[in-house]
């Protein structure tokens, strides 16, 4: 892929133009004019079609003699039609005796041409049901204030048909209802920081470590539209509203709304310790995104990104070193199994959809294929976002203070070792998460997920459908081998608007004697996470600052059956390192208006495997089997082949459309790795990549490897 092409997709990006809906707003539909009407003021045509017909009716219905004589005070009822050319047609007519019928259709037959009724400004056909009265035919008052008496006419109603239906589908200016529907906020920790504050504030009933969020459930603390419009700039022209402030195309009606935007996720960059084969970086994505909803409960969403690309040389070495089965050479983190593109780089495809609905206040489904994050740190030790999208069903039930969020989901091991016949690995992941705001400063969490594989013809197993259940116990009544079942606990404590701090723990393989003895015990495989945010830091507005503390153990998330690990695609399912590591982050960002920046340093101790002749496991791949220790005692953190890693990442930025959140950036990232043994893989090495790019940001990239 060349620069050239990338100039050109990017401003093609921009002048690409799309069919809009036409608004409409307002009843452009109007009745027949007899000759009497013309002039009548347009709110009095209906009256005034109405009483005309009425008339003539009277004037010319000739009643049989037999008919007064029996003194018959029933109803006829008339179906007929004004065509576009102004004549009238009898479609039906039900009455007791013949003559009552031939008589309205002789009267009708004379009815003089009248002009058409009209839609939009262009001449329609108009059906029409009338009752006729006979006790109203005898007397002189056909029409008068009092419909309802059966001594008097009614009037002709219209009857919906074909065209008028077709005609009668209106729409209405868009209103980005999206902000109180059931979809999510696309997960993105730049545009999550926006509304961080006003859900951490004291005394909310917000349940902040469910990610991604809920539209409708941010919208009661942060207002989008508020927000939005304060963003928006002044255009009046149809290009500028689209390129600064809309949706590309948008329709709503009364019940239903829709939105279609393209997408891109454009880069360029170069890095200092680039090969010679690679003198660039870059990323070449063009994505399209459909959302909407169809009444108040039910939402969709759905977006395909077409890439190629290439990334600095240490995110390469790690993407082809996790290559699935099959040939690909490797798989992009975070984002899916990559193809050999035509210039040696990556080519991924990727797609993500789901549908939301909320059956009444206390529930959400959700069915899709995307990611989830469970934490309200940048890292999660229970449920992260950094591995490939999957299928899943979540289910969240919220009432008083608490919210129960189970997850379902389907997943793969792509190594060499358990494909069959090609295809990859299927297996399950059930997990439910149980938040509790025990008072206005204080949350609690309680976390439990088991993993199993479709040994036996097993398949998916009914007994983790139950949504309290406790899997541990599943666990064990299924065999020692049927599962691997996790724990995790998490809190957050507010002490004001601005300042919170919050802590995960995960417990792999829960033995008090190994978590409690000094004994550095094999068995305690845990990890612990503490962190605080500070909102309008020393008293500067829009500033907010992040510290985070990771600990993971060696062997967390692994298992003696390594197809049940704590994994997907290759990829951790909680923290992207694995385990084996300490790890210590800053964060800085700040906003005003469209312009925004964030400063990260991240530094860490890892252990990595050594790939000796004893093929000794010392725990930081969760794709180890843990039978094969160095000891039972004595593990420590950072055993193995020992790295230390330094990263230091600036990003500024300009939103172009707050509404597709659309932006403009550069990136420069400082790496730093140092190991004490030599690996293909993560090298000692120093580089810096120096990114520019324009991005649709609906998703994270980590680039913290």
């Amino acid at each position: 892929m060349k620069l050239k092409t990338l100039t050109v997709f990017a401003v093609g990006l921009f002048l690409s133009t799309f069919g809009y809906s036409q608004i409409i707003n307002g009843n452009f539909e109007k009745y027949p004019v007899f000759e009497e009407c013309y002039g009548v003021d347009v709110s009095a045509s209906k009256s005034c079609f109405n009483q005309t017909l009425i008339s003539k009716i009277k004037t010319e219905f000739k009643v049989p003699q037999y008919v007064i004589d029996e003194n018959y005070k029933g109803d006829i009822v008339v179906l007929f039609e004004v065509t576009k050319e102004g004549d009238f047609r009898v479609l039906n007519v039900t009455a007791v005796y013949e003559d009552l019928r031939e008589e309205v259709k002789r009267i009708f037959n004379d009815l003089p041409q009248i002009k058409p009724a009209t839609y939009n400004g262009r001449a329609t056909y108009m059906q029409f049901s009338m009752p006729v009265p006979v006790s109203a035919l005898l007397t002189k008052e056909g029409f008068g204030s009092d419909l309802n008496s059966s001594e008097n006419f009614t009037e002709a109603k219209p009857i919906e048909q074909l065209t008028s239906e077709y005609d009668s589908i209106k729409t209405f200016p868009f209103e980005n209802r999206e902000y109180d529907s059931q979809l999510f906020i696309p997960f993105s920790h730049q545009t999550y920081s926006r509304f961080d504050k006003e859900v951490n504030a004291v005394g909310t009933n917000a349940h902040t470590a469910l990610k991604p969020f809920i539209y409708s459930d941010v919208n009661n603390y942060y207002d989008f539209k508020e927000k939005q419009e304060v963003l928006y700039k002044e255009k009046s022209s149809w290009f500028g509203r689209k390129l600064w402030n809309e949706h590309m195309v948008t329709l709503q009606g009364d019940t239903y709304w829709f939105t279609l935007d393209p997408a891109a996720d454009l880069q360029l960059g170069v890095e200092t310790a680039a090969n010679e084969d690679q003198s660039f970086t870059y990323n070449n994505t063009r994505a399209v995104i459909f959302q909407g909803g169809l009444g108040d409960k039910l939402n969709f969403y759905t977006v395909f990104y077409e890439s190629q690309g290439t990334f600095p040389g240490y995110f390469n070495r790690y993407a082809r070193s996790i290559a699935p089965d099959g040939g690909n050479p490797g798989i992009v983190p975070g984002r899916g199994v990559a193809a050999e593109a035509a210039d040696g780089n990556f080519d991924y495809p990727v797609a993500e959809a789901y549908l939301s609905y909320s059956p009444s206040k206390y529930f959400n489904f959700q069915f899709g294929h995307g990611k989830n994050f469970i934490g309200d740190g940048y890292r999660s030790l229970l449920f992260s976002d950094n591995a490939s999208p999957y299928p899943f069903f979540k289910m969240s039930t919220k009432f008083w203070k608490f919210k129960l969020t189970n997850t379902w989901m389907s997943l793969r091991d792509v190594r060499s070792d358990v494909v069959e016949n090609g295809s990859f690995r299927t297996k399950f992941m059930a997990n439910h998460y149980l938040s509790f705001n025990a008072t206005k400063r204080l949350n609690l969490g309680l976390f439990e997920s088991v993993i199993w594989t479709n040994e036996n013809d097993r398949g998916f197993d009914l007994n983790y459908l139950n949504p309290i259940i406790f899997y541990r116990a599943i666990e064990f009544s299924t065999g020692s081998r049927g599962g691997n079942a996790l724990l995790g606990l998490s809190a957050k404590y507010k002490f004001s608007d601005r300042f919170n701090v919050y802590a995960q723990v995960i417990i792999d393989e829960f033995s008090t004697g190994a978590v409690f003895s000094s004994d550095k015990s094999f068995q305690n495989k845990q990890g612990v996470q503490v962190g605080f945010k500070y909102y309008e830091a020393f008293n500067v507005e829009n500033l907010q600052l992040q510290f985070e503390f990771n600990q993971v153990r060696p062997y967390v998330y692994s298992n003696n059956e390594i197809v049940l690990n704590y994994g997907h695609n290759n990829q951790s399912m909680a923290h992207l390192w694995g385990a084996n590591f300490k790890e210590i982050i800053a964060i800085a960002r700040y906003q005003n208006d469209r312009w925004y920046g964030t400063a990260k340093a991240v530094y860490g101790k890892r252990g990595f495997e050594i790939g000796d002749i004893n093929n000794v496991y010392y725990g930081g791949s969760i794709y180890g089997n843990d039978e094969n220790i160095p000891s039972e005692l004595g593990i420590e953190i950072g055993q193995g082949n020992t790295a230390n890693t330094f990263i230091g990442n600036v990003e500024l930025g300009y939103i172009v459309n707050p509404s597709t959140n659309f932006k403009l950036y550069t990136n420069i990232l400082y790496r730093n790795n140092s190991i004490a043994e030599y690996d293909p893989v993560n090298l000692t090495e120093s580089t810096v990549w120096l990114n520019f790019g324009i991005r649709t940001d609906i998703f994270n990239w980590y680039y913290d490897y």
